[in-house]
């Protein structure tokens, strides 16, 4: 069983930056693509980022591009959303995704718990 646990959410002002990390246990992290997911209230839950399993290929949203990058470190089973130049439409609980092999579209298989950034304007 694959366990995907999230941090680094918190309250930031418009312009400002967080990192988020997510830890996996439980498997083989580098056998499995990552990706971020984001729910704001009363919306439904949105594709963010996505990383291959090796790393070398990434996939963003359009609302995130350029502002927003996906990395993992296979030797720390982690991998972590850099976001900058937040925005208060960027206000949502982040969700870690984990799904096997190399698969783009991602379509999970594992959640986290989630975690809540909020921008404030």
């Amino acid at each position: 069983q694959v366990q995907l646990v999230e941090s680094g959410g918190g309250l930031v002002q418009a312009g400002g930056s967080l990192r988020l990390s997510c830890a996996a246990s439980g498997t083989i992290f580098n056998f499995y693509t990552m990706g971020w997911f984001r729910q704001a209230p009363g919306k439904e839950r949105e594709f963010v980022a996505a990383i291959v399993e090796s790393g070398d290929s990434t996939y963003y949203a359009d609302s995130v591009k350029g502002r927003f990058t996906i990395s993992r470190d296979n030797a720390k089973n982690t991998v972590y959303l850099q976001m900058n130049s937040l925005e208060p439409e960027d206000t949502a609980v982040y969700y870690c995704a984990a799904t096997y092999g190399r698969r783009w579209p991602m379509i999970p298989s594992y959640w986290g718990q989630g975690t809540q950034v909020t921008v404030s304007s």
